[in-house]
């Protein structure tokens, strides 16, 4: 017992009491892009690119895109890209996240009034695979662990469609699982909205250009929420759920 004891003491309190302002560290969160000019002709970040997130003249990164691996960063000589450890990126349209010099945050996530006032106080979400990696699941899974506790906001995970109010997506959405996604989506009752979680998600990430992928589904159904990252940080998705269904 006492040895048990001296484990919890020496772990501290895992418990985030300020969800909206906590900045984890070690993370790579949020690009910054400096306003010093580029070299002529260097497109160094561009070609180093593996989802073609990044334009040139002037550098544009697209968050959709992005999976966040540091290479445009490191190919870049004049050191214009950092990536920051900030989580606070999700954005409720494309456009939103896609980052400059000029404007170097993605367009706050507006809160949805209808959303608002009919899962302000209670909201279930039913989270779809459609074929990616299963690290976005493994962030979501840690939503509810004692560090994040997202129930303390009424926000839970349920096992059925049929008793979900938002689906979150995650992945590229393989052929495989097009069939399966519908019919999740079909099974829940309006009104209901849908979430892109990830990069795979919102663009298709690494596997945009594979054959075996059918993302039609996202051609009749727009969501609400986008949250880049390879995978997302578990704060990245708190935050932009928190301002959407405008929870202080």
């Amino acid at each position: 017992m006492l040895k048990a004891l001296r484990v919890l003491r020496s772990q501290g309190d895992q418990f985030i009491g300020d969800l909206r302002g906590a900045v984890p560290t070690g993370h790579r969160g949020r690009p910054v892009i400096g306003a010093a000019p580029c070299p002529d002709g260097c497109e160094a970040c561009v070609r180093v690119c593996p989802t073609a997130a990044i334009t040139a003249d002037p550098v544009r990164i697209d968050l959709a895109r992005c999976v966040f691996c540091n290479e445009c960063a490191l190919a870049c000589p004049e050191e214009k890209i950092v990536f920051t450890p900030e989580p606070r990126m999700s954005a409720d349209r494309p456009e939103g996240l896609v980052v400059t010099a000029d404007r170097p945050t993605p367009t706050p996530v507006a809160t949805s009034e209808a959303l608002r006032r009919m899962f302000g106080r209670s909201l279930k979400l039913r989270q779809v695979s459609a074929g990616g990696c299963n690290g976005c699941e493994l962030e979501l899974n840690a939503l509810a662990n004692v560090n994040f506790d997202l129930q303390r906001y009424g926000i839970e995970w349920v096992a059925s469609p049929r008793h979900a109010d938002g689906l979150v997506l995650t992945g590229p959405i393989s052929s495989h699982m097009a069939e399966a996604l519908q019919l999740s989506w079909d099974a829940m009752p309006e009104p209901r909205f849908l979430v892109s979680f990830g990069a795979c998600a919102l663009s298709g990430g690494l596997y945009a250009d594979s054959a075996e992928l059918d993302r039609s589904f996202l051609s009749r159904f727009s969501p609400s929420l986008l949250v880049p990252g390879c995978p997302p940080h578990p704060l990245t998705f708190v935050q932009g759920i928190l301002d959407l269904l405008g929870i202080r």
